[in-house]
């Protein structure tokens, strides 16, 4: 079944990049495509790379190959054609030069915004927060279905901040102590705590990749995210409700695990807290990209840190900031690079300005945006976002936060479809499977399509909708 999807997956992206006219017309960073012929082939070349390697990403699990070496070598390879055949339509090196510095800037500023955040959740983890957080929900006294709604609530609830993937490790932590002579239990919360998870980061621009690449490139304001709050708790609620009744309300096992935070853990979450302040404050107050707030943050984390080790009785010698930067998830970062090179230079080429005519003019935004949501089940949620704004479409505020929406949740559709569920598998490795959530799928898309309806009701009138 997961080869059936992957397959599938390839021929949406065949059918999103493939070019179907030629054209010079303005990408969708701002600057002019190269003008080639329908069906050249450098064009064909570039686009086999990108399939290719993101087929090799799809096959991670099997090949034990990380997922940035193939798409990082495919950017480099895309571009390396485009250089070579640059000269034949009067490309100078400057204008390339420019082209590709384009997609730098992009890039930059994701990764110093995501490295920053990433060291604040390694600082908290290594000061054992989330593990007390774990313990102290281990410890609640709750029943099997009152833990099942504690840990999706909570995970709707951290997500926000902490980020879809690291919520759903630390609530799946919490699953397995609780349930793990239940598998039945463990199956359905793992199911429950993904979909609250993505639901939960899709109202926020820390919540998700894909709502940060919509923040930094300015098609909706900071503050305007949370118009998706409504929508996102019905997201998690419509699928919750039936799931509970499935879930005995027996006790589970008397734990004894207490976990104490370490020194300093309060202070780095005050300071994560006024971080994050920041970063909107450097944004809407001053006008700065928000990646600048984050940095100033990072450095106060990093002054912070030099107290830990060297002030007070309860010094702390081991805690090094600098070897948590080290600790960032750089495969992560590294094939955030991979995708947006290699989307960037499709869009040189003029096919994300055709597959935007194509979508977009041909049937609707609306439309669009729904199917783009469903397709991110099957094809990972940053490269459908990142084609979507480098095809840069002309749409309303409203169409922009139902991309979001629809691109947030709809991973929630398939075990493989988000990061929070591919890292739930691991951690209930044998007990969450693929199948066991592919049965719960319908009662998921109605949730999916309810969370829809409810943006069309609530924010249509709001932002500009049909």
């Amino acid at each position: 079944m997961q080869r059936i999807i992957r397959f599938l997956s390839f021929i949406f992206l065949i059918f999103l990049l493939f070019p179907s006219a030629a054209g010079a017309a303005e990408g969708g960073g701002g600057f002019p495509t190269m003008d080639i012929p329908p069906g050249h082939y450098a064009g064909i070349i570039c686009i086999v790379i990108f399939v290719m390697s993101y087929v090799l990403v799809l096959l991670e699990e099997k090949m034990h190959l990380r997922k940035s070496k193939p798409v990082m070598l495919g950017a480099a390879l895309i571009w390396f054609v485009i250089a070579i055949i640059a000269p034949q339509f009067g490309v100078t090196h400057d204008e390339l030069h420019v082209a590709v510095v384009h997609g730098l800037e992009e890039y930059s500023a994701l990764l110093l915004f995501l490295l920053a955040a990433m060291t604040y959740i390694s600082a908290l983890q290594e000061r054992n927060v989330f593990a007390a957080l774990r313990g102290k929900l281990v410890q609640a006294g709750l029943n099997m279905r009152q833990m099942f709604w504690a840990t999706g609530i909570l995970a709707f609830c951290l997500s926000p901040v902490a980020d879809n993937l690291t919520t759903a490790l630390v609530m799946g932590a919490v699953v397995m102590a609780v349930g793990k002579h239940d598998p039945k239990f463990v199956a359905l919360a793992c199911i429950n705590v993904a979909c609250a998870a993505n639901a939960g980061g899709a109202f926020s621009p820390f919540g998700d990749i894909t709502t940060l690449m919509v923040w930094q490139a300015g098609h909706v304001d900071f503050f305007e995210f949370f118009s998706l709050f409504i929508p996102s708790v019905i997201c998690f609620i419509v699928p919750a409700i039936p799931m509970s009744f499935f879930v005995s309300k027996d006790l589970p096992e008397a734990l004894k695990q207490e976990v104490h935070m370490k020194r300093g853990a309060k202070l780095i979450i005050f300071l994560g807290i006024g971080t994050i302040a920041t970063a909107v404050s450097f944004e809407q107050i001053l006008g700065l990209p928000p990646f600048m707030g984050m940095m100033a943050g990072l450095s106060v984390l990093m002054m912070a840190s030099y107290g830990i080790q060297r002030v007070g009785r309860r010094k702390d010698k081991n805690f090094d900031i600098l070897k948590l930067v080290a600790l960032a998830e750089w495969d992560t970062l590294l094939f955030f690079f991979g995708v947006m090179f290699s989307v960037s230079g499709l869009t040189y080429l003029g096919y994300m300005g055709l597959a935007s005519e194509a979508l977009y003019q041909g049937i609707g935004p609306s439309a669009t945006n729904i199917f783009m949501g469903l397709a991110s089940a099957v094809v990972d949620n940053i490269p459908i976002m990142f084609s979507v704004l480098s095809m840069n479409p002309e749409m309303s505020h409203f169409q922009w936060l139902l991309i979001t929406l629809t691109t947030g949740v709809g991973g929630s559709l398939l075990s493989v479809g988000s990061a929070a569920g591919v890292a739930l598998m691991g951690v209930a490795y044998g007990h969450y499977t693929f199948l066991k959530h592919l049965k719960w799928t319908p009662v998921i898309a109605f949730g999916y399509a309810a969370a829809i309806w409810a943006h069309f009701l609530v924010n249509g009138a709001a932002h500009g909708g049909p």
